[in-house]
């Protein structure tokens, strides 16, 4: 279960070498949130053992641990922040408690705090200015939470962000407010939420991110402009949503996406356009479990797809058809464009016959319009003639 954060031997061998915190935090900041370790086992695997006696309440409440100023408070039964924290505090793991809500300035004073954990804790509500003090933070982990919607102020004091982990909650949506200040960040985590719709500009002034993990949301139509001011995102994850339509631009703005998942949606057809849009050095996409539809056109877009140098089809070989159900569950792959072919030659014989009895009919109608003019003009002439 990913409830943790970081390597636990790299941070013993920070420690047991005297490096400082600065040190140390850059030692774990090369790992993501999504290792997950908790601090009560990354301690006491990493044998840093001693606790602070000076302060009651990491005595009775919290452990704090010396030299590196990790305080532990995890699954507790807490049911509010506990106030007198070490001022020092670098590194505090809340996760695993009864909190259901972060009011107004709770981390007051906690500022050299660097490493936030309040995962699992039945978050349900944040308050304006719950983070307040906060603006050396580099990771926030607030998964597996019941959360709904953010403040607009959410990202005011988390400038210094660097990771912010909020899968597995219940947002509805990205207010572009709510995210706006995050102008450090690198990797955004929504996936396993209820968001149904990304409206534009929904990361706008998240100019470093890297990573953004969407899959498992609720989402029906990717949006030009959602994606919009986004230039350094490598990673997009958009799989097992109900995507069924993309717009032909959507992704026109990242130019250096590497990786983009699409995998498990319900398209069932695709525009060329949308993926010759992407002007990146090398995009690899993922794009099985979808219900496909196994047309002459889609087996054509797939083929201009891989014909393209930069663009990489992962699982081309796992994607199977639904429909035609004469086709149901073969590969795309498989199908002999043979097939396809011979529809093409079979559409052009039938164009070119069309062609060819139009032009007969024409070629008769104006024989028969100068017949009948001929004929016209020695009746006439007769007439003359005889008169």
């Amino acid at each position: 279960m990913r409830t943790g954060v970081f390597g636990r031997n790299e941070i013993k061998r920070g420690f047991q070498h005297g490096q400082n915190k600065d040190e140390s935090f850059t030692i774990i900041s090369s790992y993501t949130m999504e290792v997950g370790y908790s601090l009560n086992s990354l301690i006491t695997r990493s044998k840093i053992t001693r606790r602070v006696g000076s302060s009651r309440l990491c005595s009775y409440i919290c452990q704090c641990y010396e030299h590196s100023d990790l305080v532990d408070c995890r699954a507790r039964k807490l049911t509010s922040v506990p106030h007198g924290l070490p001022h020092g505090t670098w590194l505090l793991d809340l996760g695993g408690n009864v909190l259901t809500e972060l009011r107004s300035r709770t981390f007051a004073g906690l500022w050299s705090m660097r490493i936030l954990v309040l995962s699992e804790s039945h978050i349900q509500q944040i308050h304006p200015q719950a983070f307040y003090s906060l603006s050396f933070l580099e990771k926030l982990d607030m998964s597996r939470n019941h959360i709904s919607e953010l403040p607009v102020d959410f990202s005011q004091s988390l400038s210094s962000l660097k990771e912010l982990r909020l899968d597995h909650n219940a947002l509805e949506q990205v207010a572009p407010h709510s995210l706006e200040h995050l102008e450090s960040l690198e990797k955004l985590d929504l996936s396993h939420n209820h968001i149904l719709n990304l409206g534009p500009g929904a990361f706008r002034g998240l100019s470093r991110l890297r990573h953004l993990y969407l899959q498992s949301n609720w989402l029906g139509t990717v949006r030009d402009g959602s994606f919009s001011m986004l230039p350094g995102l490598e990673l997009l994850l958009l799989g097992h949503n109900n995507i069924s339509l993309i717009e032909t631009d959507a992704f026109a703005p990242l130019h250096s996406l590497a990786l983009l998942g699409l995998e498990g949606n319900r398209l069932e057809h695709l525009k060329f356009k949308t993926f010759l849009n992407l002007h990146t050095s090398g995009t690899h996409l993922q794009l099985a479990a979808n219900p496909w539809s196994c047309d002459c056109d889609l087996h054509r877009v797939f083929g201009k797809i891989l014909s393209v140098r930069h663009l990489h089809v992962d699982d081309y070989r796992n994607v199977t058809c639904r429909e035609p159900w004469q086709l149901a569950g073969a590969s795309l792959a498989g199908i002999d464009s043979q097939l396809c072919m011979a529809e093409t030659a079979t559409v052009l014989i039938i164009t070119g016959a069309v062609l060819v009895t139009v032009i007969a009919a024409l070629v008769t109608a104006e024989h028969n319009r100068k017949q009948k003019t001929k004929g016209w003009r020695e009746a006439d002439a007769q007439d003359l003639q005889e008169k």
